[in-house]
């Protein structure tokens, strides 16, 4: 049996430990009981950003996008997309750069969107520019796997 992996839950931010092995068996947090893992993108706070980067132990890909841009809501259907194809093995979330202008600039964030990969809190990959399919996205992750 492998090391338990810290896995931060999408709706109260607490940290859960699940087994490796248990990922794609729709793990549940152990506090609110809901899933760990919804097949969707999650919408991050600087807050909320900091716990699930920090202390997750899944790669989270961080799309940083804005309301107003149109690159960026183009994209947004094949980000879902890729939510559902990446999980539970990558955790994928939204930062609003209009919202959390911060942590925006913290990360140097130059144009919009820009994917940003961390691992183990720290950023592995970096693309600016839209994909134009979830495959696209998929392919970008696990090449800097």
């Amino acid at each position: 049996m492998t090391e338990p992996l810290h896995i931060v839950c999408p709706h109260c931010h607490t940290t859960n430990r699940v087994a490796a092995e248990h990922l794609g068996n729709a793990p549940d947090c152990g506090k609110c009981h809901q899933a760990l893992f919804t097949g969707h993108p999650l919408a991050l706070d600087a807050a909320s950003f900091e716990r699930h980067i920090g202390r997750s132990q899944v790669p989270v890909l961080v799309d940083f996008w804005a309301p107003w841009c149109g690159p960026c809501r183009m994209m947004a259907p094949a980000f879902e997309q890729a939510a559902g194809l990446l999980e539970p093995h990558v955790r994928l979330a939204k930062v609003n750069t209009e919202d959390e202008q911060q942590l925006a600039a913290r990360f140097n964030i130059r144009s919009i969107p820009t994917l940003a990969l961390f691992v183990n809190g720290r950023e592995v990959a970096r693309q600016a520019g839209a994909f134009r399919s979830a495959q696209d996205i998929v392919g970008w992750v696990r090449s800097h796997l």
